[in-house]
Parts: structure tokens; C-alpha cells; sequence
């Protein structure tokens, strides 16, 4: 299995099944990457961190069952157990599995945003501010596959994009946010009930962030037609492409799916022409969106 660190992934989950005690037998992974995710025996989802990350750990257990508390329906961490479990450094949590399901559509997106926006902040509500830059300065450190000027290029970006944020337009009032909305992060059940995944990124912040997501898909990439965005904005209620600030985080977010591509494509040569493409698309080098770009896998 993957290594992480001194230790593969197979070794840190059985030690930390061990600590739970959960059966490790059987194990299969769902998803090897910066989080590997396992499933395991009796409908329980293991989910171990990437190094550094038990206080984000604690807190994503946290925000799950504060989501729960207020019947947003979302990935549920297991009941009983104090998490996270810590394995060789690593912070290890358990969720109840999902039941047969299949991406959200865009529309589905909206409704469920629609009503976590709409939530009252409670006192002693386990959610930071939004970072939208969290991570981006590690991500271009770690692109190596990308040429120096590419490189400095985006430092001086990313420079210019936190200044750029801290002038934002005035806009919705700020929420509790998903972070990270988009149709990969909404599950749709075989039942129909619309589930919110990764709580990693949920914060509070500028609603408008988790709106860009989908506005993007259309905007920038073509990758949902017209008509499933003006779904999406009729769901919501609210179009952020109109607002004056929607460039602005537009931008944040294309840097953050350029970054996270381009550290990926460091250890992935099958990325990196799709990581070169997407900084040539930011530089200027490639017209006017739509661009061409390829859905991270």
C-alpha cells in the first residue's frame, strides 16, 4: 500500500482499528491520496489524515456533529468512540458509511448550500474563519515539475490575490460554509437524500465562496452546460457571477485547482501537461475562458 512516512497505510490502519477497536480484516481502500480512505467491515469508513492535521481531524468531527445537531444531513462520524485516533503521527477517524449513492448535480449542490447557509450560528459553533489560501504557498513549494518561472509566477500570484481578498466587495453576510462545494462533495442517494462529504474546508466566511465553485464549472471551463447553472442559481436564489467580487474569488479558486494539480503532478507525470496548461491558462497564454482544462481525477 502507499507509504506514509515510515509507515504504509495498511500498517497505521490496523494500528488504529487496534486502538478503536475495530476490525481491520477485509479492509479495501476507496481512495489512496494526501487522505487515504479505507472501507471496512460493518458499514464504517476510515479516514486517515495527511502528517500535522490532528487538530483539523478533531474539528471535522466536531463540524459533523454540529451538522447533525441541526439536521443538515452530512457524512456522520461514528458514534461512541474519541476521535481522532492517533496512529505513528498520524490522526486517524471513523465515519458511518453512505449507502449506495452517486454524485450530486448541480441543482442538488444549491439546495443543500441553500440550507446550511441559512443556519444560525449557535454559541460555541466548532467552525475558524475561511482561509482561502490555505496550503497554496506548501503547493507551489512542492510543484517541482513546473519550470522556476512558472513557479516565481505564481508566488508573485498568490502575493497579489491575498491583496486583492483583503479588498473584497461587500456581499451576502457571511455563513457557515462548505468550503469545498462542489458536485464530487454532494452525494445523491439511491433513496434521494442529498449528502454533504469532506468537511475538511467548513468554516465561516463569504457565502458567495461556496457559489464560485459551481459558477466556475460553467464559466471558465464548460464542464456543466447553461442551463444546469441557471438550475443552480434558481435553487440558490442568487447568481454570483453578478456580485463584484465574483472575479476576485473566481481567480483564488482557479489558483487553487492549478496548485493542487501542479504539486500532484510533481509524483504524477501524467499530470504534468495538464498542470502546465493550467498555469499557461492563468499567465495569459491561452485566450479568454472557457479554458480547456481536464477535471482532476
Amino acid at each position: 500500500m502507499t507509504a506514509t512516512g515510515t509507515h504504509d497505510t495498511g500498517e497505521l490502519l490496523r494500528y488504529a482499528c487496534r486502538q478503536a477497536g475495530l476490525d481491520a480484516d477485509g479492509a479495501e481502500p476507496i481512495r489512496l491520496g494526501e487522505n487515504a480512505i479505507f472501507r471496512l467491515p460493518g458499514g464504517i469508513v476510515a479516514r486517515i489524515s495527511r502528517p500535522g492535521q490532528q487538530d483539523a481531524a478533531r474539528r471535522e468531527v466536531r463540524i459533523a456533529q454540529w451538522l447533525a445537531d441541526h439536521d443538515i444531513p452530512a457524512v456522520r462520524a461514528l458514534d461512541g468512540l474519541d476521535q481522532p485516533v492517533q496512529a505513528y503521527g498520524r490522526a486517524v477517524t471513523f465515519w458511518h458509511e453512505l449507502p449506495d449513492h452517486h454524485n450530486g448535480t448541480p441543482g442538488q449542490v444549491a439546495q443543500i448550500l441553500r440550507r446550511l447557509h441559512e443556519l444560525p450560528l449557535t454559541e460555541g459553533h466548532p467552525f475558524s474563519d475561511l482561509d482561502p489560501f490555505v496550503r497554496l504557498d506548501e503547493r507551489i513549494t512542492a510543484a517541482t515539475s513546473l519550470t522556476e518561472d512558472d513557479r516565481a509566477w505564481l508566488r508573485q500570484h498568490l502575493a497579489t490575490m491575498r491583496d486583492r481578498y483583503e479588498h473584497l466587495p461587500v456581499g451576502l453576510p457571511h455563513t457557515v460554509l462548505h468550503g469545498d462545494a462542489w458536485v464530487g462533495n454532494v452525494a445523491a442517494t439511491n433513496e434521494g437524500q442529498v449528502v454533504l462529504l469532506d468537511l475538511e474546508r467548513a468554516s465561516i466566511g463569504p457565502p458567495e465562496w461556496d457559489l464560485v465553485s459551481t459558477a466556475i464549472k460553467h464559466t471558465s471551463f464548460a464542464w456543466i452546460s447553461a442551463d444546469e447553472y441557471r438550475d443552480f442559481c434558481h435553487r440558490y436564489g442568487h447568481d454570483v457571477t453578478t456580485w463584484d467580487g465574483f472575479e476576485v474569488l473566481r481567480d483564488i479558486r482557479e489558483l487553487r485547482m492549478t496548485c493542487y494539480l501542479a504539486q500532484h503532478a510533481a509524483e504524477n507525470p501524467n499530470a504534468r501537461s495538464e498542470a502546465a496548461l493550467r498555469v499557461a491558462c492563468l499567465r495569459g497564454k491561452h485566450g479568454s475562458r472557457p479554458w480547456s482544462w481536464s477535471p482532476a481525477s
